[in-house]
C-alpha cells in the first residue's frame, strides 16, 4: 500500500536531500535578475557604448572627486576598499558623472551591488539613464 502523499512529493537532490524546483514556477522574482548587471556590470539591457564612456568618465573622475592621484586601477577594483571612496564620495561621483556624460541617472534603485566596483557602477549608470522628455 503505497501513501498518496508520497506519490504527490517532488523528487529530492539526492545528495541535499533539497526538493527539485525546476519545473516550478518563479515566486522568488528570480526570473527577472536575468537582465542584471553580473559582476563586471554589463546586462544585456545596457548599451555596451555608453557603459564605456561612464567607465572612462568614472576613472577619469576619481582623482578629482577623491582629490589625490591614484594608481592605475581597472574596472574590477572596488571602490570603497581599493579606491577609498566615501558615501559622499559616491554622491559627488555621480553627480559629477551626470556632468560629465551629459545625462540625468536615476538613483532611485542603487544599492551597494552597483557600488561594489568601477565596472558595476558603470554598468549601473549605463541601465540608468532617465531618457529626455
Amino acid at each position: 500500500m503505497t501513501d498518496s502523499a508520497t506519490d504527490l512529493a517532488l523528487p529530492e537532490n539526492a545528495t541535499t536531500g533539497a526538493v527539485a524546483l525546476a519545473d516550478a514556477p518563479d515566486t522568488t522574482g528570480a526570473a527577472a535578475l536575468a537582465d542584471t548587471p553580473d559582476a563586471t556590470g554589463t546586462a544585456a539591457d545596457v548599451d555596451p557604448e555608453l557603459r564605456g564612456r561612464a567607465l572612462d568618465g568614472i576613472l577619469q573622475l576619481l582623482p578629482r572627486v577623491l582629490k589625490r592621484d591614484l594608481p592605475e586601477i581597472g574596472e574590477n577594483a572596488c571602490l570603497f576598499d581599493e579606491v577609498g571612496l566615501t558615501s559622499a564620495g559616491t554622491l559627488e561621483l555621480i553627480l559629477e558623472l551626470e556632468d560629465h556624460l551629459d545625462v540625468q541617472i536615476d538613483v532611485e534603485g542603487i544599492d551597494q551591488d552597483d557600488l561594489r566596483s568601477v565596472g558595476t557602477l558603470a554598468g549601473f549608470v549605463a541601465g540608468h539613464v532617465i531618457a529626455e522628455d
